[in-house]
């Protein structure tokens, strides 16, 4: 594992990027870290868009989507074309030195297909090549990075859409990132009464999606948080916005070895 000291990684969902108060929360977060961070975005809300503009109706699997021909076309098209400059446009507006680049870019994110019978190209992250990100950090750069990943195992390198949590979790482990966030448009993980859970440990988070409390994009994330503690990201969060300026907002994810939310049936 590649280490730089301290590293935070913030997963942005696509709905938490439309907030007005999002830059300048970003801004703060990049002082306070001293130019140590990394940023990892989605954008799904506008490919589903455009999918249905295109015809096509949005199919999701566990909170994953299934990637047709025609979504990877609008995949790459939004998430590594018009959501990541946005996202830098916006960045750069308020000083923060944002630089736009996809996990396709330097084969930063390679990967392998989940289930092309099912998922299509979609895939899974294998072990995060850190170069560009460690490159652009020392140069006093902020990294903006589009989920896109590459199939490693095909000749012709084709892209793979990944899930964006997934993406963060891969790239947080091959940092060794001090903390890893992914923002939600809730508080944190919330209970079966929609209450805010302040700390959630694997089993419990396990339990939360057997009985379908954390269904959909939820155990996604919570699936992702896994990922990060196991391969040895200090802290792991789920919050809103937020908790980009407050480190005690919404929920910490405790590790516990004993509960494999991945291997779950």
């Amino acid at each position: 594992m590649s280490r730089a000291p301290d590293v935070m990684v913030v997963k942005l969902g696509g709905r938490t990027q439309a907030d007005s108060a999002l830059p300048s929360a970003l801004a703060c977060l990049w002082r306070t870290y001293e130019g140590r961070l990394v940023i990892v975005h989605g954008g799904g809300d506008q490919i589903s868009a455009l999918q249905r503009m295109r015809g096509e109706e949005p199919v999701f699997v566990g909170g994953r989507r299934v990637t047709t021909p025609l979504v990877l076309e609008l995949v790459r098209m939004v998430l590594s074309g018009s959501a990541n400059k946005q996202l830098v446009s916006v960045l750069t507006a308020v000083g923060v030195p944002a630089v736009g680049i996809s996990g396709e870019d330097a084969a930063l994110l390679p990967a392998t297909p989940i289930d092309a019978a099912t998922f299509g190209a979609s895939g899974t992250p294998g072990r995060a090549d850190p170069a560009l990100v460690h490159h652009l950090l020392s140069g006093g750069y902020l990294p903006v990075i589009s989920p896109v990943g590459t199939d490693m195992g095909d000749t012709a390198h084709s892209a793979l859409n990944i899930n964006g949590d997934d993406a963060a979790a891969a790239i947080a482990v091959a940092l060794g990132a001090k903390e890893l966030l992914l923002m939600v448009d809730v508080e944190g993980v919330l209970d079966g009464n929609r209450a805010l859970i302040s700390s959630l440990t694997l089993p419990v988070a396990h339990a939360m999606v057997e009985s379908g409390v954390a269904g959909g994009g939820m155990a996604a994330k919570l699936e992702a948080c896994e990922i990060a503690l196991g391969g040895g990201v200090s802290r792991v969060r789920v919050g809103n916005i937020s908790s980009l300026t407050d480190p005690d907002a919404g929920t910490v994810i405790v590790g516990d070895a004993a509960v494999s939310l991945a291997a779950r049936p």
